[in-house]
């Protein structure tokens, strides 16, 4: 970025070093144009009232095309800098985004090489030894989970691929909003295991209009960032009636996140912190697609503090009767 940057800058001092010298030189002219009628004026044997009354016209002519020079330049110098706070602008977000895509790489790649050891290692084991069957159904069980785990992280990028694309259509139809966070409040315990403390209050009977897996990743996608950047920390999922809306909020109790990342959190590849030292899991697919699944919803997901620490996020979405 460093480069083109400064490629760019020397261009633009190279062009405001040229108008400057430009208008320099359209003014030195235009003066030396009225010395000329001047002396042309003096040489005409006019009385001294009447070259008086020429040398005053002409002055006013002169002090009229300086100005016209200075606005000329004040004009096109204002557009020169917006145009250079504009680019400078592009050159940071093509940046940006250039970085969030390596560290999307960086981190998928980890992603899926773990949960793949993982499997060949099972596999291997149950080939090359003779086991028993309690043993068998361990290593069988894990490989299951690590293929679950592939098979969410393939999921959750298809998922923010077909958000993004406008042109995809989804299925809304009327679901129970409380079967849904109750059935994957479920599953991600039994998966997470009895180390991860979740606690819920679900009002039953709320009803909107969605996608029933779509909304279940919402849901999974959030109960994941709290229990990954939180660890150890109690979380706690709600789901009431807020007027008409139907309000989920997730609540944890860990470092929280700072107030100038929570606009940045919902990017596309963004994750607090620097791919190479991060020690968390993730793809920076996740908030992303919550955020989307909200609007696909006509709803909106928001993070604030909790008290005395931590973060809450709290995802409205209309109701239908």
């Amino acid at each position: 970025m460093a480069r083109p940057l400064l490629l760019f800058y020397v261009l633009v001092v190279y062009v405001i070093m040229q108008f400057s010298w430009w208008a320099y030189m359209i003014i030195d002219l235009n003066k030396e144009v009225i010395g000329t009628r001047l002396e042309v004026t003096s040489l005409l044997g006019l009385d001294e009232t009447a070259t008086l009354a020429q040398s005053a016209a002409y002055n006013e002519i002169l002090q009229k095309k300086v100005r016209m020079v200075y606005g000329e330049g004040v004009v096109f110098l204002g557009l020169l800098i917006f145009g250079m706070y504009k680019i400078r602008i592009a050159f940071r977000n093509e940046f940006r985004l250039a970085q969030q895509q390596k560290n999307f790489l960086l981190s998928i790649t980890h992603e899926f090489k773990s949960p793949l050891a993982a499997v060949k290692l099972n596999l291997q084991t149950l080939q090359r030894r003779k086991l028993e069957p309690e043993q068998e159904q361990r290593l069988l069980g894990s490989s299951i989970q690590e293929t679950e785990r592939i098979h969410e992280l393939v999921e959750n990028i298809l998922l923010a691929a077909r958000l993004e694309n406008s042109q995809q259509h989804f299925q809304l139809e009327p679901i129970q909003l409380d079967e849904v966070v109750d059935g994957t409040i479920a599953g991600f315990q039994e998966h997470a295991g009895r180390d991860v403390k979740l606690t819920s209050t679900i009002q039953a009977g709320l009803k909107i209009n969605g996608d029933r897996l779509v909304f279940h990743s919402l849901v999974l996608n959030l109960l994941e960032n709290a229990v990954k950047y939180a660890p150890g920390s109690p979380v706690n999922v709600s789901l009431e009636r807020s007027g008409n809306d139907a309000l989920l909020t997730i609540s944890d109790w860990g470092k929280g996140i700072p107030e100038a990342e929570r606009k940045r959190i919902f990017s596309k590849f963004y994750r607090i912190g620097n791919e190479d030292t991060r020690l968390t899991k993730g793809t920076g697919l996740g908030l992303f697609n919550v955020r989307h699944i909200a609007i696909l919803h006509k709803g909106n997901v928001t993070v604030r503090d909790n008290r005395p620490q931590g973060a809450v996020f709290e995802v409205r979405i209309p109701l239908i009767a």
